[in-house]
């Protein structure tokens, strides 16, 4: 099995162009499954004991992480790993297996995101300046990645992704490779570029072509949880909400973009979403504040009875 297992990560990573991340998350998923498979039959599970597996035993393993307390968007998550393995076993080893199609996945919620107040986004200036006072370079960083999050709507990992190369002679675009190897052409405002700017010539280290462009304090280039952890230090600094995190300022991009009149596929292309019911879910948002709105103005929403 764990021939198999390196075999498909493999083909995730190679052939798909999935991140390490993401082919990590697939063989957690996929392990799992195993291990429970290995205490279902009493034994190691072999390929072919793996073909053999049932709607009882996949059930059995979607109950027992219930019973374990893992959340219906995990199992959901999971679910789909296995689909996904055994389709490639299907091809690679002619290994079929027609039960793991007839189970259903968990209902998971949708949850929708809370943008950012404007003002908030605005506060963050003067906030870094005051927590990184002691060196200017890190403060014009932390403002640049925050610019760049909201200005362009990236993920953490694409902002953190770009090199010196890619900002060079204040492009009026980015070329963004997104999730799966996706390619998207991003316009960035006047304002994005200046706080690069200023960054790049604060910045002590890292100028050549090829160089990551946001560096950490010892010159390395900066990781996702360190740029976490700058929205980290902003939030508390400000008190604000447990929702402001990098997400939640590519979020308020896409709100203010719906709000402001574009359309779903122009902001699917923008976002770099692979389908449209993603983009979907902002105007859930924005009909969400319009309610709000016209519950609390209105005057045909003023209840009759007072």
């Amino acid at each position: 099995m764990n021939d198999a297992v390196a075999e498909f990560l493999d083909y995730l990573t190679q052939t798909k162009n999935y991140s390490v991340h993401t082919a990590t998350a697939y063989e957690t998923d996929i392990r799992d499954f195993i291990k429970f498979y290995d205490n279902y039959i009493g034994a190691d599970v072999s390929l072919s004991d793996f073909c053999r597996a049932d709607t009882i035993c996949f059930r059995a393993w979607m109950a027992d992480r219930a019973r374990r307390n893992l959340a219906h968007k995990s199992t959901a998550r999971a679910l789909s790993s296995l689909r996904g393995f055994y389709k490639f076993l299907a091809k690679t080893h002619n290994i079929h297996n027609n039960a793991i199609g007839m189970i259903s996945s968990p209902k998971v919620p949708r949850k929708l995101s809370k943008a950012i107040e404007v003002s908030d986004v605005e506060n963050m200036h003067d906030a870094i300046r005051n927590i990184d006072d002691k060196e200017p370079w890190i403060a014009a960083r932390d403002w640049a990645l925050v610019l760049l999050i909201f200005g362009c709507g990236l993920r953490i990992s694409e902002a953190l992704s770009l090199k010196n190369i890619d900002v060079r002679g204040r492009p009026e675009s980015l070329r963004i490779i997104g999730k799966g190897a996706k390619e998207r052409i991003v316009p960035v405002l006047p304002a994005v570029l200046d706080a690069i700017d200023k960054y790049i010539q604060l910045r002590p280290f890292g100028a050549d072509a090829n160089d990551a462009l946001f560096r950490s304090v010892r010159g390395l280039p900066m990781s996702p949880r360190m740029a976490e952890k700058v929205i980290e230090h902003i939030r508390h600094y400000l008190m604000l909400p447990d929702y402001v995190t990098p997400h939640a300022l590519r979020h308020t991009f896409a709100t203010a973009l719906l709000a402001g009149g574009a359309d779903l596929r122009t902001l699917q292309e923008l976002l770099g979403h692979s389908l449209l019911s993603t983009t979907q879910l902002y105007t859930k948002v924005n009909m969400a504040e319009i309610q709000n709105i016209y519950e609390h103005a209105h005057p045909r929403a003023v209840n009759q009875d007072n």
